[in-house]
């Protein structure tokens, strides 16, 4: 960790919070449930070459240490839906719950609903766009949730997933070039403006595990912006005690294009900046980017929805009023 320059309390928080070797069993959970649920979410937009096969693996935990095992259709065109029945998950479309409310775009969306779909006091998160997935993801990412701390009396929070990201091209001169948005955008942006959480190795990791006390409790920012967002209230609320990490080990999934990757780092972007106490110039929520037409470069416009949605208990107290 040469030239390191944490903050003494991040420094501290490392060492303590972060779990580099998984020393629990699937066993002790299921025993340190105590009658505590566990939901396991899967958002998924169009996966179904990989969603089966994620499903397949996981049913494995169902019964034990996961209760219920959900798929969330973000408005599939593709047979995603009838894989992940097939393979044993339950499926909920995004419309399927709060109904009333139209559905944006994007995996904000379908993580924000699912707390209205599900049941768990405790849930996992897991992108379904992963390969030669691994269940021990799960027991992995529950394990700060169910074990309580010695460092600390106050429970963890949110438990983020840490890995290595490789990518396909993957060669010894690119090395491991997965998590792109991460390295060029999310870890400059937490350094400067929030460097309490300059220790978190993967901000924008789509695998993690929390509370639903937690999660009720604040704002979901849309699309790619969800992420970082949790991330950011959770500090906010609990401070770093409130937060742990753990080694996953390797995560492989589809890369994205530099265009793809330009919007949603202007997503992620829109969804930190006010949570870091920077406000954003009027009219600023899209996205300029260029692209070669010939030996010419046109400009071409990305609208990017910048917004939250309200905390799910505001939701359902108002629903039930």
């Amino acid at each position: 960790m040469r030239g390191l320059a944490l903050l003494p309390q991040t420094r501290r928080w490392f060492s303590e919070a972060t779990v580099q070797s998984v020393p629990w069993t699937v066993e002790q959970l299921v025993a340190a449930k105590r009658g505590r649920t566990v939901s396991v979410v899967l958002p998924a937009l169009n996966e179904e070459a990989t969603v089966g096969a994620l499903v397949s693996v996981l049913r494995s935990l169902v019964g034990g240490l996961v209760d219920e095992l959900v798929v969330m259709d973000s408005g599939c065109t593709d047979r995603t839906a009838e894989v992940a029945r097939e393979a044993g998950a339950r499926v909920v479309h995004r419309t399927d719950v709060l109904p009333e409310l139209a559905p944006w775009p994007g995996k904000g969306e379908v993580l924000w609903r699912s707390l209205a779909a599900t049941s768990g006091d405790l849930l996992v998160f897991i992108d379904s766009d992963l390969v030669d997935f691994d269940a021990g993801f799960v027991p992995a990412l529950l394990g700060p949730l169910l074990l309580r701390p010695r460092r600390t009396r106050q429970r963890v929070a949110l438990v983020k997933g840490f890995y290595r990201r490789p990518l396909w091209i993957e060669n010894p001169e690119t090395g491991n070039g997965g998590g792109r948005v991460t390295e060029l955008l999310a870890r400059p942006l937490l350094n400067t403006l929030r460097p309490e959480l300059a220790g978190v190795v993967q901000p924008l990791g789509g695998e993690y595990a929390a509370s639903r006390v937690f999660l009720e409790s604040v704002p979901f920012a849309a699309g790619y912006g969800v992420d970082i967002g949790l991330l950011l209230d959770a500090h906010t609320h609990y401070g770093l005690d409130g937060l742990a990490q753990v080694n996953l080990g390797v995560r492989r999934h589809r890369n994205r294009s530099l265009l793809q990757l330009g919007v949603m780092s202007r997503q992620i972007l829109g969804a930190a900046l006010p949570r870091c106490g920077v406000a954003e110039a009027p009219g600023s929520a899209g996205i300029t980017q260029f692209v070669q037409l010939g030996g010419r470069f046109m400009p071409t416009e990305s609208g990017v929805l910048v917004a939250d949605r309200p905390p799910m208990r505001e939701v359902l107290a108002a629903r039930s009023a």
